[in-house]
């Protein structure tokens, strides 16, 4: 099959692209509000940039009305944000903040987060979360569906214990993300495995990755 996306709609292409470049992370991100709301909000157009300096990237489409997202008004406002990475623990907290609601009312109230002060930005962390990043603005894009945001990360929060400070690595036997897997499909991250040079899977210890 060949496929000229010049002959598809915005909505056509967004649905092929979204549910076969999968599966993808999920940034759930803190802002606030101008009036001091908590906004929190996930998003799966997110990865990693790169580490120096350390960015990651983050792509809000506009609402169906062509209006801006909460989280995107605030970043623009105030050039800052926390970037969580959500796992099996918090996997339902996380879907239920996507839920739509007046940017006066805190999404981490109606799910039942916490939040901790963060260290260098404004917006707070959410203390559930086992990775937080916090982010200044480092630059940001403008298409006619979407603006993407580059964080530059300041900050990192982890829970006790995911990471080895004498290695600098993550403990990833401890580690259980979730993953974006199409409309309302997210999977786990449990079946790990590595590959031998000739392709054939090999048993070994995660905590050896």
């Amino acid at each position: 099959m060949n496929i000229d996306f010049a002959t598809l709609t915005e909505y056509q292409r967004y649905k092929l692209m979204a549910s076969l470049i999968v599966p993808r992370p999920i940034a759930l991100v803190t802002t606030l509000g101008p009036d001091g709301t908590v906004n929190a909000a996930p998003f799966s157009m997110f990865n990693m940039v790169g580490e120096e300096p350390p960015l990651v990237m983050i792509s809000l489409n506009r609402r169906a009305d062509t209006s801006l997202k909460d989280t995107a008004i605030n970043i623009g406002r105030t050039g800052e944000f926390v970037v969580h990475l959500a796992d099996e623990a918090i996997a339902h907290q996380m879907d239920r903040c996507g839920e739509q609601h007046p940017p006066d009312v805190s999404e981490v109230d109606v799910v039942g987060f916490t939040t901790l002060p963060s260290q260098v930005v404004a917006p707070p962390r959410i203390a559930q979360a086992p990775v937080a990043f916090e982010c200044t603005l480092f630059e940001k894009l403008e298409t006619a569906s979407r603006q993407i945001f580059f964080g530059q990360v300041r900050w990192m929060h982890t829970r006790d214990g995911l990471i080895d400070t004498d290695t600098w690595r993550v403990r990833l036997e401890s580690y259980f993300p979730v993953g974006r897997f199409g409309g309302s499909l997210y999977l786990r991250t449990r079946d790990r495995f590595m590959l031998d040079a000739d392709g054939t899977e090999q048993q070994t210890s995660i905590d050896s990755i």
